[in-house]
């Protein structure tokens, strides 16, 4: 009897040990990271940004439930809840609400917003480097000023037109950017309290004044920003803007780029340039989504510019600047080339150049500017398209200095890769396609052979 009742309560002692076991573990938890150079873990420089943020952030992933992506976006998110618990994720079905996630701009199942003190930031790309990056930009509280000229016809930044810049000014908004107009006809000078200063493709030639005012604003040190559009007469000899072009060191070329590597990206239009791959600056680096740019200019540097100059983007080699008509999808006519005779230029060319010198402003390092080829890229029918809204964004980061990027170091394992050589890879086909299973006859074999022996 004793011994069975010292079994029982042993027995007893051992599940409510496994009970409160059970309990704790979900009360308090352990965490290690034992892959490669703690590839599974966040870089120390993300959880000290973590640290500084003194408020909720909510995460919003507009996934798909179908798929599996919703598994990812969370165990990526989960590395960040753990360091900041205050960091919450929810997930919106676009399929449940199309209408409103068109609205929305959202175009890509699994695009994340992140949303911290009624700021948010767009992303749809999944890496540390991007997450911790919008998280930098949204920790900055100062609010940036970006003058748009206007009463020349330029694009309005906050008009709903087709062609103006509503939808993109309203994500600079969530940023942390107030847009304002520019009236430089009859202010004469750009405030001084201005961060950036946006030029959107005037349509009618620029009075001397307003164009000696963009020029001094520059001699000055500001940050400017120049969206060009092709044979436009803002941009002639004598327009206004050409003063612009000279102080800069860029021209723009005549005529329109076309592009016949279009067909590759499902383009019927010749003059709809696609771009994927970039050249190397700030603005660029790890971006790797597609843009389209409709009817881009062609840009080209003046010698002896007063600016260091770097492109930014950059048409194929089957693309020139087209001078004469360019058939639209449909239409009939002779099927365009390229004429040396008109003055066209076969490609690669640039769509934008990002300028850079020592500020004269005691209170800067850097002058900015970047100068690109198209301004429809940015306009309300195409922001959608591709990466367009997110290229923007970067334009607008780097010109505003709010370009940091999170540092994530390089965290895979070396020996992730096994290489072999031909006869390498022969000898382990001949040993597991051949040597195994004639090996495994042979034993069948003899074992049969022995037992019958017996």
């Amino acid at each position: 009897m004793k011994a069975r009742l010292g079994n029982l309560i042993f027995a007893a002692l051992v599940l409510v040990a496994a009970a409160l076991a059970g309990f704790l573990s979900t009360r308090y938890g352990v965490d290690g990271d034992w892959s490669h150079a703690h590839a599974a873990s966040l870089s120390p420089d993300s959880i000290a940004l973590l640290g500084k943020l003194d408020g909720p952030v909510d995460v919003v992933s507009y996934a798909r439930k179908q798929g599996g992506l919703r598994e990812v976006v969370s165990n990526f998110v989960e590395r960040y809840h753990r360091a900041k618990p205050d960091l919450t994720l929810r997930f919106v079905d676009p399929d449940e609400d199309p209408a409103a996630m068109r609205a929305a701009g959202v175009s890509l199942d699994g695009e994340l917003e992140l949303r911290y003190r009624d700021r948010s930031e767009r992303l749809k790309v999944l890496g540390e480097s991007e997450f911790s990056s919008a998280l930098l930009r949204l920790s900055r509280s100062r609010e940036r000023i970006v003058a748009f000229l206007e009463g020349e016809g330029e694009r309005a930044p906050l008009g709903k037109a087709n062609a103006d810049l509503g939808q993109f000014v309203a994500t600079l908004a969530d940023r942390g950017v107030r847009a304002v107009t520019l009236p430089l006809a009859s202010t004469g000078k750009v405030p001084d309290n201005t961060d950036l200063v946006v030029v959107a493709d005037p349509q009618v030639a620029l009075a001397p004044a307003t164009a000696n005012a963009l020029v001094d604003y520059v001699e000055r040190g500001g940050a400017l920003l120049w969206l060009a559009e092709p044979n436009e007469p803002a941009y002639a000899d004598g327009g206004g803007l050409d003063a612009l072009a000279k102080a800069l060191g860029v021209r723009v070329l005549p005529g329109v780029v076309v592009d016949g590597n279009g067909q590759a990206f499902g383009l019927s239009d010749p003059s709809f340039v696609a771009i994927a791959s970039y050249p190397h600056h700030a603005i660029n680096e790890g971006f790797t989504l597609t843009t389209l740019f409709p009817q881009p200019a062609a840009l080209a540097q003046v010698a002896g510019a007063p600016f260091a100059m770097e492109s930014l983007l950059r048409s194929s080699a089957k693309s020139w600047n087209e001078t004469g008509h360019i058939p639209k999808a449909g239409e009939s006519g002779d099927t365009i080339r390229q004429d040396a005779d008109a003055g066209e230029i076969p490609g690669p060319l640039d769509l934008g150049f990002a300028l850079t010198r020592v500020s004269p402003r005691p209170d800067k390092r850097e002058q900015r500017v970047v100068a690109l080829g198209d301004g429809d890229f940015l306009s309300n029918s195409f922001l959608g398209n591709g990466g367009n809204r997110e290229y923007g964004q970067r334009v607008f980061d780097w010109l505003l200095g709010d370009d940091a990027q999170i540092s994530v170091p390089d965290r895979t394992a070396p020996d992730r890769e096994l290489k072999l050589s031909q006869g390498a890879l022969t000898s382990l086909a001949l040993v597991f396609l051949v040597g195994l299973p004639l090996a495994l006859v042979i034993a069948g074999l003899g074992i049969a052979w022995r037992r019958r022996r017996r």
